[in-house]
């Protein structure tokens, strides 16, 4: 984010995004294409594109785009996402829409890769290397790339007005200080590791744009962990994964005080009903669901489309210290690789 915006104008300031206010005013649909983590770094871009710049967007895994004809064509703009630029799928998929006449920006790490050069323009994380195999710094990364990205097509769309932007920015700008304060509370996300380290299942739930959070803490818990874990809409519950609900199955509810929260709540109820253990992500200041939750981790309180990054974080540290209380090696997880680079 540093250096990458203009208050005055209320803009972000993206000199490599290789589009013209004009062409990207013109664009009709959006696209998303990405894998893995950065998929669900996807879903989250569609929540926020879709809010802040009133444009529909389609989200697809790489691997599905591009073997099912899509109906893209000139007047979309595809977003490809891969921290490496290298991913084959994703990059497969963007040299289809691109094939078809959609014009493409990509959000990638790796300054030169192959995806960063085959685009109309890029915005690069800047992540710095991601050591560890399982993506963490690269995915709250392009979680602010979209932001970045969405704050500008809402400017040039008209969507975002000089003094809504101006806003946004001053959201923005408070994150790392959030961040940072959450980073310091580890030792509470260790206390609720050693509670739950031994089980063999979790389910996490979400609503909303943190949905595609549930989804991202239990694939970090599966692939660091080795623990099966699945995300759901929290909505969803009651179409099949209640009935894995028992006192063996701890769940983790995210539940940020926004507008789907007493939706939220009624969700968590009703996993407390069948005496499942409830592990509560919530906003600073909650007090109802501290006495129903078996263990409960505040989160700062912000704008509701920002919540997914000051979400992610936690549950990767959740997830970090549970592998490393069941003894797996968290950098090298097995069967993993940093890149996917074949099909």
């Amino acid at each position: 984010m540093r250096g990458r915006y203009t208050f005055e104008r209320g803009e972000a300031d993206l000199p490599d995004i290789g589009l013209t206010p004009a062409q990207f005013a013109d664009v009709q649909r959006v696209w998303i294409v990405a894998c893995g983590t950065s998929w669900h770094a996807a879903l989250v871009g569609k929540y926020l594109i879709e809010e802040m710049v009133r444009a529909p967007v389609q989200v697809d895994i790489g691997s599905e785009f591009r073997y099912r004809n899509p109906l893209i064509g000139p007047g979309d703009l595809l977003i490809a996402i891969s921290q490496s630029g290298e991913t084959a799928d994703t990059l497969a998929a963007a040299r289809e829409a691109r094939r078809q006449g959609a014009r493409m920006v990509s959000i990638c790490n790796v300054v030169g890769s192959t995806l960063a050069r085959e685009s109309d323009g890029v915005l690069y994380t800047h992540a710095g290397p991601e050591i560890g195999v399982a993506s963490t710094k690269a995915f709250t990364a392009q979680l602010m790339a979209l932001y970045l990205l969405a704050l500008h097509l809402g400017r040039v769309r008209g969507t975002v007005s000089v003094e809504e932007g101006r806003a946004w920015l001053d959201r923005f700008v408070t994150l790392p200080t959030h961040v940072q304060h959450l980073l310091g509370r580890e030792a509470e996300l260790v206390a609720i590791a050693k509670r739950y380290h031994t089980k063999r299942n979790f389910l996490y739930l979400g609503r909303g744009i943190n949905y595609p959070i549930a989804l991202e803490g239990a694939l970090k818990l599966k692939e660091i962990s080795y623990i099966h874990a699945e995300g759901y809409a929290a909505g969803e519950m009651k179409h099949g994964p209640i009935a894995l609900l028992d006192k063996d199955m701890p769940v983790v509810v995210l539940a940020p005080r926004d507008r789907l929260y007493e939706k939220t709540v009624s969700n968590l109820m009703e996993v407390k009903a069948r005496a499942a253990p409830v592990i509560a992500f919530v906003t600073a200041g909650e007090r109802e669901l501290g006495k129903a939750a078996d263990a409960v981790f505040t989160v700062p309180d912000v704008h509701p489309l920002l919540s997914p990054i000051l979400f992610a974080v936690p549950l990767q540290l959740l997830a970090y210290h549970i592998a490393v209380l069941r003894g797996t090696d968290v950098d090298q997880p097995r069967n993993l690789a940093k890149s996917v680079t074949v099909e």
